[in-house]
Formats: structure tokens, C-alpha cells, sequence
């Protein structure tokens, strides 16, 4: 331990009655037991957590209160030419996604020239652009808060794909915890800060489009539609996109969404998705922090469920087939360091706000047959 680190740890031991440290590659991590004297905490603790080099949080257990600190010890060495590229092929894949709504340009690319096609392109970053801020903010939020638990985490790593008709242009983006997480506020707080964050620039965005969205009189089609290249898509409800129709449009009326609006409902749509009670998904990290006994029968639920939503679309069995992949068939969640430890009652509300953004944008077929 540096010399400042350890003349803190001196300060701090006569205020402790017990301590145990644990070695991270990344970080050092003590759960210290205070002294009844001074956990309210005392001036002289007071004084000396003032001066400690890194971060902590209490937490009330039965034996005591206890003190969480954490010191990093290594820095990574990101790079980051990688994640600008990913980020600047997203930028121009989505784009093209953009400049296809509303019938701008084609789906062949053999008819992308000339000044139309670049008027397209400029209406896309209309598409483009607002995802891309709910994406990069949903995984902000992950980010930031595991660097505010001095956690390792790599910068967010955003996938391209390919445009219709093959793809919509990205596969959505995420991070990578390269350690383990100290306990299971630490992982409530990681998990749900992504999607919260990305709903609180989702809804607005989602309000702006739907406002600069129009209603169609053409026959056979209800509800929210999309004019993509040369085709149609149907996007399906969720209770919070047909509250907002109702609230904004008035009356249920089949509209034309306008490229924000389409933006903002697939930002909701992502946000959904990570909240699926599975494996290692945001959904997965929340229900695995409120109860580690539960997650995996109620991740096993899920998955079914999912596959009978294949009856619905098709994509939900992609979904569900991707996830056991990655969960190596097993849709288990990799253990914290301290799963012990209680869940603060000021971490209720997150579950809370979870599981009320889950139902307000579930969509139980996200993409309709006319």
C-alpha cells in the first residue's frame, strides 16, 4: 500500500474493531466493522475517510455497521481508436437507416448517388443521431458508475450491422466488467443506471418525433407505421408508446412515425430487451442483486417465455437462442465477492423503477404483419 494510502489505513484501524482486506487485480477492496463509538460516524472517522484515496459506502448488517472501501490499484490502458471506428461505422450504417425512412433513398444501393442521395443522408442523422445518444447513454450510465466504484470496465464498444433489409444498421452496443463486483449494491446500481439513463433521453426524443409524426388514411394499416426504403414496417405497442399516441395524437389514429420518433421507439425497444430477467443482461444483473437464490429459475421462466413470444415474432427466438449462447447454455449469473451482504433499503426503489420500466415497455411484438 503507498505511503498516503497507508498512514489513512493507520487513522482509520483505531475506529475499527475488525477488517478484512481483499486483493484485487484491479483494486483493493476492505469491509471493515466499525466500533459502535464511532459509527455515527465520529469526527476522527469522519476526518480520516476525508483523506482515504479512493471511494466507500456503509452499509447496516447484523453484527454491526460496516465500512466498504475500495482503493484502485491498476489503471487500464484503453483503446480507443477502436471505439471511436465502432462508434463512426454505427454513425454512418444508422445513417443510411435514416436516410432509407420515409422512402428517401432505396434499399439498393445501386440507385445511392447524386444530390438526392446525399439530401437522404443529411434527413438520416435525424435517425441516427437521436439513437445513437440513447445508446451511448444508456451504456454511460453503466460506465460511470463502475468507474465510481473504481470497478474496471472497458468504454463502451458500439456494433454495426448491416442496413435494410438485412439489419437496421447496429446491434446496440455494451460495456465489459473486466472484474468481479464487490456485492450486490454495487451490481443493482451498475445494472439498472443503463437502462434508467437511456429511458430518461429515450422518452423525450420519442415525445419530439411523435409530435413531428403525421396520420395516414391508406387502407389495411393500424396503429404506428414506418416507410423503410421500399418497404413497410409495423412497429408494435408497448403501454407506453400507446399512452403517448393517445395523449399527443388524440384519437387512435394510424400514423407515419417520423424518423426521431422511430429512433426513440427502438431506444425503448433496447432498453426492453437488456431487461429481460436473464444471464448476465441488465434484467439479469437487477434480479440476481434483489435475490440470489431466484435468479436462475426465474431466468429459466423468462427464456420460455420468450421462445413462445416466437409465435409472435420471429426475432424473440434469435433473442433467446443469442442469450443461451452467451450464457453458455446455463443463463446462470457469475457471483459477486461479497453476496452476503444485505441490499440496502435505499436501493428498493431502483428494483422498483426497474421492474415499472420493464412493463411500460415491453412489446410483446415489437414488429407486426400488415
Amino acid at each position: 500500500m503507498p505511503g498516503g494510502a497507508s498512514r489513512v489505513a493507520v487513522t482509520l484501524t483505531p475506529c475499527l474493531l475488525a477488517w478484512r482486506t481483499t486483493p484485487l487485480h484491479d483494486r483493493e477492496v476492505i469491509d471493515a466493522l466499525v466500533d459502535p463509538a464511532h459509527a455515527g460516524p465520529s469526527p476522527e472517522l469522519a476526518s480520516a475517510l476525508r483523506q482515504w484515496p479512493g471511494t466507500y459506502y456503509w452499509s447496516d448488517e447484523a453484527d454491526g455497521r460496516h465500512l466498504v472501501l475500495t482503493r484502485r490499484t491498476y489503471k487500464s490502458r484503453e483503446a480507443w481508436s477502436v471505439h471511436a471506428l465502432l462508434f463512426a461505422a454505427v454513425l454512418v450504417t444508422t445513417t443510411l437507416t435514416g436516410a432509407m425512412l420515409g422512402g428517401g433513398i432505396s434499399m439498393h444501393p445501386s440507385s445511392w448517388h447524386g444530390a438526392t442521395f446525399f439530401h437522404a443522408l443529411s434527413r438520416g442523422l435525424l435517425f441516427s443521431l437521436p439513437l445513437l445518444a440513447i445508446l451511448l447513454t444508456h451504456e454511460l450510465g453503466h460506465y460511470i458508475t463502475a468507474r465510481r466504484y473504481q470497478i474496471n470496465v472497458s468504454p463502451p464498444f458500439f456494433l454495426p450491422s448491416f442496413p435494410p433489409p438485412f439489419g437496421i444498421g447496429t446491434l446496440g452496443a455494451f460495456i465489459r466488467l473486466r472484474t468481479i463486483v464487490n456485492d450486490r449494491r454495487q451490481l443493482l446500481d451498475i445494472g439498472a443506471a443503463g437502462p434508467i439513463a437511456g429511458f430518461v433521453v429515450a422518452l423525450p426524443i420519442l415525445w419530439i418525433g411523435l409530435l413531428h409524426s403525421h396520420p395516414t388514411l391508406e387502407r389495411g394499416l393500424h396503429g404506428m407505421v414506418v416507410a423503410l426504403g421500399d418497404d413497410t414496417v409495423l412497429p408494435g405497442d408497448s403501454v407506453l408508446t400507446l399512452l403517448l399516441r393517445r395523449f399527443l395524437i388524440g384519437q387512435d389514429q394510424t400514423i407515419v412515425l417520423h424518423p426521431t420518433a422511430f429512433a426513440g421507439w427502438f431506444g425503448m425497444f433496447v432498453t426492453m430487451l437488456n431487461l429481460l430477467p436473464m444471464a448476465q443482461l441488465d434484467g439479469g444483473h437487477i434480479i440476481y442483486s434483489a435475490t440470489t437464490r431466484w435468479h436462475q429459475p426465474v431466468a429459466r421462466a423468462f427464456w420460455v417465455v420468450v421462445m413462445l413470444l416466437g409465435w409472435f415474432w420471429i426475432g424473440w427466438l434469435v433473442w433467446g437462442f443469442v442469450v443461451l449462447l452467451l450464457s453458455r447454455g446455463q443463463l446462470r449469473h457469475p457471483s459477486v465477492l461479497d453476496a452476503y451482504r444485505p441490499l440496502p433499503a435505499s436501493r428498493k426503489w431502483l428494483l422498483l423503477a426497474s421492474l415499472v420500466l420493464f412493463i411500460l415497455t415491453f412489446v410483446p411484438a415489437p414488429f407486426r404483419a400488415p
